[in-house]
């Protein structure tokens, strides 16, 4: 044990005992104050933070993890052997999430739906159908007629997007974060745009609308449409990789110390941040089949 540890745990545990003590000796229910109310809040937080860097030295004394600024990334996931085969490891978790998104789906369609009653809805079915309703008046909202037909296609892809978040928790990397994943889902997206515009107009229709207001922007029309699913792609895949760059870097560089501060952050970069990109994504990919339908 070097002589700074044993400062580093000195000090820690001083402070920690300052701050017990100061916040027991102002007791709150005999504090009338306002100047001690303040000293009573700033003891607890001085507990709190000693604590942390008690614990945190302790951690970075006993074990290999070393502070420092430094990251192991690949642009591509790793590859593992799957019954004989190379996979990518976001593949088998993207898989995994499938696979427990139709279960979850068979299990509440077989013992769950046959429950409900259509006469007197209560409970969870008020749940499950403000969300059916949320999400075709959504889609129906930017689309019209077609808002329901794409609404499952959108309410199931939202899912994905945020279980494959939720996936980093468990330690492993997001299949959004994976390039081949998002441009699969942009392919999706690039297939239903010219469906729905082709079904709307027809070829010949689809076509007359890209020479608007010209023949001449056709050449443009086509290449625009092209690069929407690499552009898709892209957007969700820089986002989602940099949301674990920067997870990957927070915890390199606070080491041992790296107790609690990763799980807040957390909250925002596999919750918050996954809901914003799924509703970009999602509001997006409605836009551009709205254009291909105008």
């Amino acid at each position: 044990m070097s002589t700074v540890s044993i400062i580093e745990l000195i000090v820690s545990a001083v402070l920690s005992a300052v701050g017990i003590i100061g916040f027991f000796a102002t007791k709150k229910d005999e504090i009338t104050d306002k100047k001690q109310k303040k000293k009573h809040r700033l003891f607890l937080v001085l507990i709190i933070i000693a604590v942390w860097f008690l614990i945190g030295t302790v951690i970075q004394i006993f074990s290999k993890i070393k502070m420092g600024l430094s990251v192991e990334f690949q642009l591509f996931s790793n590859r593992v052997t799957f019954f004989g085969f190379s996979v990518a490891e976001t593949t088998l978790v993207g898989w995994g999430i499938v696979l427990i998104a139709l279960l979850l789906s068979l299990i509440f369609r077989l013992f769950v739906f046959p429950k409900f009653d259509p006469d007197h809805p209560k409970g969870f079915q008020n749940v499950m159908e403000l969300a059916v309703e949320a999400t075709q008046n959504f889609t129906g909202g930017i689309l019209g007629d077609y808002g329901k037909q794409v609404a499952p296609y959108m309410f199931s892809l939202a899912v994905f997007m945020i279980f494959s978040a939720f996936s980093e928790l468990l330690g492993f990397r997001p299949p959004t974060s994976d390039l081949t994943v998002t441009f699969a889902m942009g392919l999706i997206t690039f297939f239903l745009i010219n469906y729905y515009g082709i079904r709307k107009k027809g070829v010949d229709g689809r076509l007359k609308g890209m020479m608007v207001p010209t023949p001449i922007v056709l050449p443009m029309k086509i290449l625009s449409d092209i690069a929407t699913p690499v552009s898709l792609a892209c957007r969700l895949f820089g986002n989602m990789l940099g949301g674990v760059i920067v997870m990957h870097l927070l915890k390199s560089a606070l080491g041992g110390y790296a107790v609690g501060i990763p799980a807040v952050a957390g909250l925002y970069f596999n919750l918050f941040h996954p809901i914003i990109q799924t509703y970009i994504f999602i509001i997006l990919s409605l836009t551009f089949i709205s254009e291909a339908v105008e």
